[in-house]
């Protein structure tokens, strides 16, 4: 067998480099040493959007997107939605195993009283337009949360950071609710601590009269395994904002509130938003055929399905999939389900895509069942965030204690003009002084 080494030759002078080659992967500061001349900045790799280009090493989550296959700290997704709750799944993906009994107690009666908000955040959240998105409100909340903690900077200090973790875990649902009763017109609800992660949750969005709230156990459920389904998944855009920001020691209110804004855009939180737009168009079974052929004409797109990194079944949306007959029991059959079933049929079967490697995702099916518990579409980012808050923090945890970060600050190609002398006449001169 050869050596672990890459040899690169440069065919502008002949010279050949050896690189070392580390996990399948090359250093981009050794592709430095390359040049013409010795004065040279030397050579760099260009890669738009990060398509081939790794930005840290990670212990927390691993993809194989051509086997379908999603591990939190090595743990099959599959396994961890059936044996595990979305808080269990949270303390995993940060601190790096299950929790045991007594860690598990200690984590969730630390994450359960730290729930309440300060009362002038709720007065922050009264100041939005009625009408204004959830999302937003999410992000700007999340910010504003650094300024009542300001211990929050110390993030060095390790204790320091656990205590972010737990306010942040515990807050988000609290924010997200409060941003949904604001758009209601309704008054928040306070957090109840007797009740589940997910069935607080629930509390604060849907309590009414009644003196307690008691959640439905099939809902409550689905909505823990879609916290878990969403909790991480590699450097995606929100995660990879969560570490860029973060790695100019930020704190993490601020760092978070990034990620969100990340999240808010239709093309990473509010992809399954456009799957019902889809759906809706589509309008029934016997249209799908129709549908079909103007996705393959380039006319419109075939939403929920693809992925950046899944080439094959994402297996997120296997176990929605599954679980939207447990909630449609409950909640009556949501007519779009049909549509979506039938359309994924005929999809799979068609060597139009699956020569394009387009399989259903986890947006597919999770909007369907959003609408059906009563979420408003304007809500499902937030779901997303809600789930995905304790995979940022486990991604901005794992930056700051990695030796080899610093703040992020990707080079450029500059193909803008040379230097050049400025030359202003006295008319111009004068009329700038004016």
């Amino acid at each position: 067998m050869g050596k672990n080494t890459l040899t690169i030759t440069d065919n502008r002078t002949g010279k050949a480099y050896e690189i070392p080659i580390e996990h399948e992967t090359i250093n981009a500061k050794h592709l430095r040493q390359i040049k013409v001349n010795e004065d040279d900045f030397g050579l760099m790799s260009y890669d738009p959007a990060y398509m081939n280009t790794a930005s840290c090493k990670s212990q927390i989550t691993f993809i194989d997107g051509d086997k379908g296959i999603l591990l939190y700290r090595g743990y099959p997704i599959q396994q961890v939605a059936e044996k595990l709750n979305y808080l269990q799944t949270a303390y995993l993906i940060i601190n790096g195993e299950v929790p045991t009994a007594k860690e598990y107690d200690e984590w969730s009666w630390n994450i359960t009283h730290h729930t309440m908000i300060h009362e002038n955040i709720k007065k922050f959240i009264e100041g939005f337009q009625y009408d204004a998105h959830p999302m937003g409100i999410l992000v700007s909340t999340l910010a504003a949360l650094s300024t009542f903690y300001q211990d929050a900077k110390e993030i060095k200090d390790a204790e320091s950071r656990k205590l972010q973790i737990y306010r942040l875990i515990g807050k988000v649902p609290t924010i997200a609710a409060a941003a949904y009763r604001h758009s209601m017109g309704l008054p928040y609800v306070y957090p109840d601590n007797e009740l589940s992660y997910a069935g607080n949750f629930l509390n604060m969005l849907f309590k009414m009269t009644e003196p307690k709230y008691e959640p439905n156990p099939a809902l409550e459920r689905a909505l823990d395994v879609l916290f878990i389904l969403h909790a991480d998944h590699e450097q995606n855009c929100s995660a990879s904002a969560m570490r860029s920001v973060g790695s100019s020691h930020a704190d993490p209110y601020c760092s978070m509130a990034a990620a969100a804004a990340a999240l808010y855009g239709p093309l990473h939180g509010g992809a399954n938003e456009m799957v019902l737009h889809m759906l809706k168009e589509i309008g029934s079974k016997n249209n799908i055929p129709s549908y079909i052929k103007r996705v393959k004409a380039g006319e419109v797109l075939l939403m929920g399905f693809g992925h950046r990194v899944y080439k094959n079944y994402d297996p997120r949306a296997r176990i929605i999939k599954q679980i939207s007959e447990e909630v449609f029991e409950v909640t009556g059959r949501n007519p779009l389900l049909d549509i979506a079933i039938e359309l994924e049929r005929i999809a799979l079967e068609d060597e139009y895509f699956i020569k394009r490697k387009l399989y259903p995702n986890v947006d597919f099916y999770s909007g369907i069942i959003y609408q059906a518990m009563g979420f408003p579409v304007a809500m499902y980012p937030v779901l997303f965030a809600i789930g995905r808050a304790s995979g940022w923090l486990a991604q901005w945890q794992e930056m700051l204690l990695d030796t080899e970060q610093k703040i992020a600050r990707p080079r450029q190609i500059y193909l803008g003009a040379k230097e050049r002398d400025l030359q202003v006449s006295k008319a111009k001169r004068e009329a700038v002084h004016r």
